[in-house]
C-alpha cells in the first residue's frame, strides 16, 4: 500500500488548485453540479486514505455527499449519466476528452461507481487506487480547456442542451 503521505500530498495538490479565472456561476447548472460533485468524491476518497474514517473532515464530507443524493434528482441532473453515454455514442471524440472519472463512473458499460461515496474503478480490486490516479483526475478537472467547456454557452454546455432537445424532449 502507498504511503498515507502520498495521498495527503495529492489532497494538498487538489486544494492548491484555483478557479479564480472562471465564473462558476456561468457554468451550465448540470455540469457545474457534477463538476463540484466529482471534486467532493475525489476529496472524500483521498480523505479516507489519509485520515481515519471518524475524522471530522470525513464526517463533514460524508454529510455533504448524503445531501447530494437528493440534489442529483432535481431538474435536469438525473439525465447526466444518459448524457455521458449519448456523448460516447454520438460524439465519441468529445467523450474521449472528458475527464477519465466521468468516463468510467457514468459509462453504462463499466463497473466503476461511487461505493459508499468512495471512487471505485474495479469493484474486485481490494487495494486503494494509486495516488497517481488522483493526481491525473485532479489535473483533468482543472484543465483550462475542460473548465471553459463547462459554461452554458460553451461546447459541453451546448452539447448538453442538444442532448436534451434530441433525446429527452423527444423521448428517444
Amino acid at each position: 500500500m502507498s504511503d498515507v503521505k502520498e495521498y495527503a500530498n495529492i489532497m494538498e495538490y487538489l486544494y492548491n488548485k484555483s478557479l479564480v479565472l472562471h465564473d462558476t456561476a456561468m457554468f451550465h447548472p448540470v455540469l457545474k453540479f457534477y463538476f463540484i460533485d466529482s471534486l467532493a468524491h475525489i476529496d472524500y476518497t483521498l480523505s479516507l486514505l489519509t485520515y481515519t474514517y471518524t475524522s471530522p473532515r470525513n464526517i463533514m464530507s460524508g454529510e455533504y455527499l448524503r445531501w447530494r443524493i437528493d440534489e442529483e434528482k432535481k431538474g435536469d441532473r438525473p439525465h447526466f449519466s444518459r448524457f455521458i453515454n449519448w456523448l460516447k455514442e454520438v460524439h465519441p471524440d468529445r467523450f474521449e476528452r472528458l475527464p477519465i472519472l466521468w468516463q468510467v463512473i457514468y459509462d453504462n458499460e463499466t463497473r466503476a461507481g461511487y461505493r459508499s461515496f468512495r471512487i471505485v474503478i474495479d469493484p474486485d480490486q481490494t487495494s486503494p487506487l494509486p495516488a497517481a490516479f488522483f493526481a491525473k483526475v485532479v489535473d483533468e478537472f482543472f484543465n483550462n480547456e475542460f473548465l471553459k467547456s463547462l459554461y452554458s454557452d460553451a461546447s459541453l454546455g451546448m452539447l448538453f442542451e442538444e442532448f436534451k432537445r434530441e433525446v429527452i424532449l423527444t423521448g428517444k
